[in-house]
This record gives C-alpha cells, structure tokens and sequence, in this order.
C-alpha cells in the first residue's frame, strides 16, 4: 500500500479538525437556548458531551490514517513534510492554534506520544499571534459619553434573549446605583467608552456579560451576571467590576464556559487584558479548549524551565497512598503519578482511580474540585530531577517511570494548580479569625460538592488546598462518587459498649458522625467545624442531600458573595 499524497492528508487532517470544531460549536451555541428554558440538567450533560468530541474526532482521523498507510513505516521526512503542507493550509484560518494542536494529537496519538518533535509537531508555535487585527468580529463598543443610564440600556439591548426582562427599569436602576456607589465620580466621569465581548458565557445557570469600562489610562472589568426566576424571566443578579472577582469567575475548580466565537484566540487575549495575571493556557481552558490549553502549558512549561534552574521534588504536605505528588518550586503546579501499589486501606484499582479523575472532568465542579490535565510520557530534563525524588519514584511509580541519560519520562502524569494544602494551613496561620474563616469555607466546601451529586470520600483535610483567594478547594478524587452510590447510616445508640463491634457494616456505608474525628486532627479545630457546621455530622443531613439530588434539583453555586447579589444590596 503506497502512502497517500502528503497534500492530501494534511487536508484530511485538517477537515477532520474543522468537523471537530463545529460540532463543538453546535453544542456551545445550543447554551443560549438551554439557559432560556431552563434546561440545566441538559446543560450538564452538553457540558460531558463538548469534552468528549475532541477524542472521538481524533480518533476517527486516526482510524482514517491507518487504513491509508502504516505511520512507522514512513521516515521523518514525511512527517515534516505533512507538517509543511499543513502549515501551508492555515493561513488566516480563524482558529489556526487549536488546528496546530488537534494535528499534535493525531501525531501524539499515531506514535503514542513518543515522537515530541518540533519539526513534526508544533511543540513551539508557528505564528507569534498579535491580538487586535480582528477585535472588531468578537468585540461590542458603546459609546459612554453620555448619560450613565444611556449606556447600560444599550447594552443590555444589544443582547437579545427569547425571554422578557422580570423587571428591566428596576435592573438598569440597580446597576446604576452600583456603579455610583462602587466608583468614584472622577472614574465615572473619566469613562467613554464600554468594551463588550459578542459572545455571551454560559455556565450552570448563569449568563455573563463580560467586557470593561474604558477611560484614560484605566479600564475597569464590567461583567453583567443574568439569571432567570421561577417564571423563567430574565433579571441581572449582580455586576462584578473587581479583577478579583473577575478571577474567581474564571477559577481552575470550575467548570468551563459555553461561549460561542469563531475567533478563540481574541477572546483569549481581550480577556487576559482584563485578567493580566491569567495564564494564556488557563484563559483557553476556561472556554472549553482544554486540550489547546494542555498545549499552551507546555509550551509555558518549556519556556519556565529554560528561564529557571531550581529542581524538581515532593510537594510539601503529607504523602499521599495513592498518588506521588511532587513540584518544581518556581512553577504554580504540582505532578500528580498514580502509585503501583495500594495500602489494603485504599480497596481501588488504578482504573478505578483513573475513572474518578475523569469523572471529575466531566462533571460540574461547582469551584470547588480542582481541574486536572492527563499527560502521556511527560518528559522532564533529569539533572533538574532532584536525586530523593527520583529515587522515590523509582520506588512508588516504577512502571510509569522511563529513564534515558538525560530525561525521566513519565508515562502518565496528571497536573493540577498548586495550592497550600490545608492541613499545612491550619498550622502556620496564627490569626484565629483567617483559621475560623478557612473552617467554615471547608465545611462549605464540602457542602457544595454534595449538592453536586459528588460524595468526596475521603474528606481529612491534607486532602483539601487553600487558594491565593483564600478559598478551599477539594483535590483527591480516588474516593469520591456519586451520592446516590453511598448510604448514610446512624451509629446505634447503645450502652453496650461492643455495640459497634456486633454492627453489620456494607461496603457503601457511611456514618457521619464520625466525621469529627478525622476531617481535622486538632480538637480545638474539630469544635470550631463542629459549630459552623453541625449539619456534616448528621446522617439525616446528607439523606436529605441524596434526596434533593436524586430530585433532579440543581443548587444555585455563584462565583461571587451572596452579598453582592443586587437582591441582597438593595431591598
């Protein structure tokens, strides 16, 4: 079989990309109509199927190749000639770099991402990309010379929905008033123009205006927030103008936007203008490109490595049963590798750790369960490998560890954004009131990864981090599950003190009054939990959350204070 002409596969392979990228966008289109009708829990299952597309699309491209000819049988010529005629195919292609990265996949995945080779591969990228040149195709701009009132009725007006307004004249009241009372009249003065993205961002059951305010030398984030009653009528639930707000929206334990644009990579600049301390990969990420944004962090990744000479080694905290875990100090991630043996505490298999990772992909993390990147043979330069951690993982991680004489390939590593683990935070804060606040975020932490169906499993607290936001944040998925999978029991009332030894107990029990004892270790600390949150060691509590769950009912999880909801600011 001879191999088909290179100029014909490269177009194959990007066709295959494009049929990827517009089912994509079926989907992301269709938010807009889901939210109009309610439809949340359809919401949730667009978000499983928009992450699935992209390895199903590859793997059809793959599938393809293969019966055209065999990859190993072809010299390194042609590939760099088949990356040549791609390249030549990508000119003024409206989303050249996630086509670079859908041709890096089918590359990775016909040579089992052994071949990292930038003369095959776009390892580096094959354009410097300078935001400005198609702004006006993603961007609306409102003249704001004129009155305050003037302005917000234009823009919420260029936004059209297929639901009415509960109250438009009361929601453009509140938003002035906001503004009046969150500016000062010199900035209020000082604006002419508002910077609005086209693209509406859907997430849960919401919908985000986002865009700035402009005046000279100053632009102020403006992000409308728009919901819907028990009518389904629209109302604006707040306006978030702080960066810090701004961040947390789009925060690395949420679930990824439904924003429909033909033109990502503005989209991504215009808000990293507004986000400047967001990475490119986090912004791609947060819009649904995961697998341009795993692209983006590598090559951020490379560049960090070449700027710094620090090495790798175990993260802080207590070592995990499960995972090995382990940072390079200068960078903002840790290294996650599944262990080859389990403590007959942990009865689960390395597929079945696997599989909670992935559920965990899929699934609303309601901010509160950290996102994760699946990588195959990650390389890292040995000399900068420190020689503890490589013999620790030579001896917890063998069969995912490969060594040459100048790298450690790791065969399938997951990373995440790093954060202080909060058993190491409850110990180094010394202000009681930071230690009672992050208490109580923990005891809604988990909470709120109930009511989103996800039973976390193992709650001790070195298993939860704290952000540079201060919020707490779940990382270990090798128990969690769903809620209905779990039954919440009493402990038997008794004056028999071996009551508890006579006790049938199931493999899927849970008892929560036994919570206190280990989610945290210090008692003063577990009386503080206790008191903020008594509810967690009470069985009927999470009985009542299966049921609401098993209802159907989706929870309200904002992004931002109860309080700055304009339901609460203004009565």
């Amino acid at each position: 079989m001879s191999p088909p002409e290179i100029s014909q596969l490269a177009y194959q392979i990007l066709k295959g990309f494009e049929k990827s990228f517009r089912w994509y966008s079926r989907i992301t289109s269709a938010a807009q109509h889901r939210f109009e009708q309610a439809q949340w829990e359809a919401g949730q299952q667009a978000v499983k199927e928009r992450i699935a597309i992209y390895d199903q699309s590859l793997a059809e491209v793959v599938a393809q190749i293969y019966q055209q000819l065999h990859p190993h049988l072809q010299d390194n010529h042609y590939w760099q000639q088949l990356k040549h005629h791609y390249l030549k195919q990508l000119n003024d292609h409206p989303q050249f770099e996630l086509a670079e990265t859908f041709y890096n996949s089918v590359i990775g995945r016909l040579f089992r991402h052994q071949k990292i080779d930038n003369s095959m591969m776009f390892v580096l990228p094959s354009r410097c990309y300078l935001p400005g040149h198609v702004r006006n195709n993603v961007l609306n701009t409102f003249d704001a010379r004129g009155t305050i009132r003037d302005t917000l009725e234009a823009i919420t007006n260029a936004y059209s929905f297929k639901t009415e307004y509960a109250g438009k004249e009361r929601d453009l009241t509140r938003l002035e008033h906001y503004l009046r009372e969150t500016l000062s009249p010199r900035q209020l003065a000082g604006i002419h123009r508002v910077e609005m993205l086209q693209p509406v961002f859907y997430r849960s059951k919401a919908a985000y205006l986002i865009g700035r305010m402009c005046s000279e030398g100053e632009a102020i984030p403006f992000v409308m927030t728009l919901m819907l009653n028990s009518r389904q009528q629209l109302y604006v639930d707040t306006l978030l103008t702080a960066r810090h707000d701004l961040s947390v929206l789009f925060g690395f334990a949420r679930s990824y936007f439904m924003a429909d644009t033909r033109y990502p990579a503005e989209v991504v600049a215009f808000l990293q203008e507004l986000m400047p301390n967001k990475k490119h990969f986090e912004l791609y990420i947060s819009l649904g490109f995961y697998k341009h944004g795993k692209t983006v962090f590598y090559r951020n990744f490379l560049q960090h490595l070449n700027e710094s000479d620090d090495q790798f080694e175990a993260a802080p905290g207590i070592r995990g049963l499960v995972m090995a875990v382990f940072h390079l100090p200068s960078y903002g991630v840790v290294f996650k590798v599944i262990k080859d043996e389990f403590p007959e505490s942990k009865k689960i298999t390395r597929q079945q750790v696997k599989d909670c990772y992935k559920l965990v992909k899929m699934h609303d993390r309601v901010g509160r369960m950290a996102d994760t990147h699946e990588y195959m043979n990650f390389r890292l330069p040995r000399n900068r490998v420190s020689p503890v951690l490589l013999q620790e993982l030579q001896q917890v991680a063998k069969s995912s560890i490969e060594l040459t004489d100048d790298e450690v390939i790791i065969k399938h590593l997951y990373i995440e954004r790093k954060m202080t683990p909060l058993n190491i935070y409850l110990e180094q804060e010394s202000d009681p009131e930071q230690v009672r606040r992050a208490l109580d975020d923990l005891g809604l932490c988990i909470k709120q990864i109930a009511a989103a169906n996800i039973f976390p499993g193992d709650m001790l607290h070195k298993n939860f981090g704290i952000t540079r936001h201060g919020r707490v944040i779940f990382y270990d998925y090798d128990e969690i599950c769903y809620m209905n999978q779990r039954q919440f029991r009493d402990l038997p009332v008794s004056d028999d003190p071996y009551a508890m030894d006579t006790l049938s107990v199931g493999p899927d029990d849970v008892f929560p009054q036994q919570f206190e004892h280990f989610i945290v270790g210090k008692k003063h600390l577990k009386e503080q939990l206790k008191d903020l949150h008594p509810e967690l060691m009470q069985p009927e509590y999470w009985r009542s959350v299966q049921r609401e769950v098993a209802s159907g009912k989706l929870k309200d999880v904002l992004p931002y204070p109860e309080s700055q909801r304009f339901n609460k600011r203004y009565k």
